[in-house]
């Protein structure tokens, strides 16, 4: 059975897009004229999810009272985040929450088209913990790159680098295992203490099918979601 629950990490604080979107937290920025945490949530219920876990923090109450308990035939769940406890600590705080198998997984500050049950198909015939969707951008140079050999991640470089390849798109699937296996220090960063040594390991499928990656807290990626989500 597809699992049918996703956790949206919608704590962050936002810093890098204060100046386009001062009053909100960022994944309430208004994007065709609706926050744009509700393109995910629509994309999220029309993939056929059941349950989502909303991790919250600064400002989470603004959240909270937009989406209350149920979105387009999804119950909705929060997991509240009284101090900081960095993307890892959220992670685990969240995924106590959820009920079955495995878990997706995104940050509710970026937009991805890709297909959910694909990527935890890739995710569990590679007998992974984790599955990464990556997207594939004309210059990788703000994101940093990931390196991919037969189906798994195998490296990430940091930001800095030029040319075309793939990036992290901010989307995952979660096994039971991998929920399991998560750092259980309160708090921490996810990108360097699961995804860095989980990748070493070989425990790290790669899942390519994916298209029109956005991220919000880039101002400019900002202003192009305006034309992309609003567009038929």
């Amino acid at each position: 059975m597809n699992a049918d629950e996703v956790i949206l990490l919608a704590g962050g604080l936002g810093t890098r897009l204060r100046a386009e979107v001062p009053d909100v937290p960022k994944p309430l920025a208004p994007v065709a004229e609706r926050p744009f945490l509700l393109w995910l949530l629509d994309a999220y219920a029309a993939a056929g999810m059941r349950r989502v876990i909303l991790a919250i923090g600064y400002r989470g109450e603004q959240i909270a009272s937009l989406v209350g308990e149920a979105w387009c035939g999804m119950t909705v769940a929060y997991s509240r985040e009284e101090t900081p406890l960095g993307t890892g600590g959220a992670v685990v705080q969240a995924a106590a929450l959820v009920q079955g198998e495995g878990v997706h997984l995104a940050n509710a500050d970026t937009y991805l088209r890709y297909s959910p049950s694909a990527l935890e198909l890739a995710t569990r015939r590679q007998d992974a913990l984790l599955g990464v969707a990556l997207a594939s951008v004309p210059d990788v140079g703000r994101y940093g790159a990931v390196d991919v050999a037969a189906d798994r991640v195998v490296g990430f470089r940091e930001k800095g680098g030029h040319g075309d390849g793939l990036i992290n798109a901010g989307s995952y699937f979660l096994t039971r295992e991998g929920m399991a296996a998560l750092p259980r220090e309160r708090a921490y960063s996810f990108e360097e203490q699961v995804l860095l040594p989980w990748s070493r390991a070989g425990r790290l499928a790669a899942f390519t099918a994916t298209s029109a990656f956005i991220d919000i807290g880039v101002p400019e990626d900002y202003r192009r979601a305006l034309t992309v989500l609003a567009a038929p």
